[in-house]
């Protein structure tokens, strides 16, 4: 069986225009389509500037209902152009509780449903846990209607079953694990990552950068899934985003990375055939140890 799938990214840079944004990222899903994309992913909160820099109560302004307008406006533009959207916003579930979240339209315009990030930072010029409460922590499936805000979850889009993690979640190899067992073919991680402008040491940014980098690609090895991270790009208040998007196959190799400055949109054909190839070589799933990780639910395993 020959099964194939063009999958577009979107890396671009965001100005303090949420509408601007918005309309430059549909121009962007359009250039993709055309280009032959059949998956398009967006990166992390790319309606706005990365506003977690700050704790600012006026930035809740920026949050929406989900499923809302702009899913409805999305899920529109998916049915004209025959493609799947994986688009990252700012939720409000409540007065008071809000997420950071990603909704998937398929391909039909339908809204598949959405994951709500589960692992939420608080670093310096990353102050997300001001405004994000994790996901529900029980697992679900999008192929049932019940299951629309559990925890990890994967999609069974008309062209991929597909896994969405977000950004401070691609160092958690617990998530991936869990996201592939649940079936997904390709991993896609919407991110909002960069280096802090006042860091002068240039061996650090290196390191930052290829640690994201190498933890991902590791992701795809162990699971032997196709893995898809999409950053932003730019300069915004102290944070010079990385850009550096890129997709990997099951070995880890990079198919495609993306410049460092540059806005780019960007076409690559993965095989998802060649997944029972990459999991019968290194059998990793065949010969997990499901028996003996009752440990990794502590929090930490004390010495005696």
């Amino acid at each position: 069986m020959n099964k194939k799938v063009n999958i577009g990214i979107v890396q671009m840079s965001c100005s303090a225009d949420v509408e601007g944004n918005f309309e430059k990222a549909k121009n962007k899903i359009r250039e993709a389509a055309s280009k032959g994309a059949q998956v398009i992913c967006l990166q992390e909160l790319f309606k706005s500037l990365y506003f977690c820099d700050v704790e600012d109560h006026k930035n809740f302004e920026l949050a929406e209902a989900i499923p809302g307008p702009s899913t409805e406006s999305l899920g529109s533009l998916a049915k004209e152009l025959g493609v799947i959207i994986i688009a990252s916003l700012f939720e409000k579930r409540a007065h008071g509780l809000y997420h950071n979240t990603t909704a998937v339209l398929d391909a039909d315009g339908r809204y598949l449903g959405k994951y709500r990030k589960m692992h939420i930072p608080d670093d310096p010029g990353y102050y997300e846990k001001f405004y994000f409460t994790p996901g529900d922590a029980s697992p679900g499936d999008a192929s049932s209607e019940e299951s629309d805000t559990n925890g990890y979850r994967i999609f069974n889009t008309k062209f991929a079953k597909i896994g969405v993690l977000i950004c401070w979640d691609q160092w958690y190899p617990e998530a991936a694990r869990i996201t592939s067992l649940m079936g997904a073919e390709i991993l896609f991680y919407p991110t909002a990552i960069g280096w802090d402008t006042n860091e002068t040491d240039p061996v650090i940014n290196d390191e930052q950068y290829g640690a994201w980098q190498t933890i991902q690609r590791s992701h795809a090895v162990a699971n032997g899934v196709y893995v898809v991270s999409v950053n932003r790009v730019g300069r915004e208040a102290d944070q010079q985003f990385w850009g550096g998007s890129f997709i990997a196959n099951p070995h880890g190799r990079l198919l495609y990375l993306a410049s460092h400055t540059d806005e780019t949109v960007h076409v690559e054909e993965l095989d998802l055939q060649k997944l029972d190839h990459y999991r019968t070589t290194w059998p990793f799933f065949r010969d997990r140890r499901v028996d003996s990780y009752k440990p990794i639910l502590s929090r930490y395993i004390d010495g005696k």
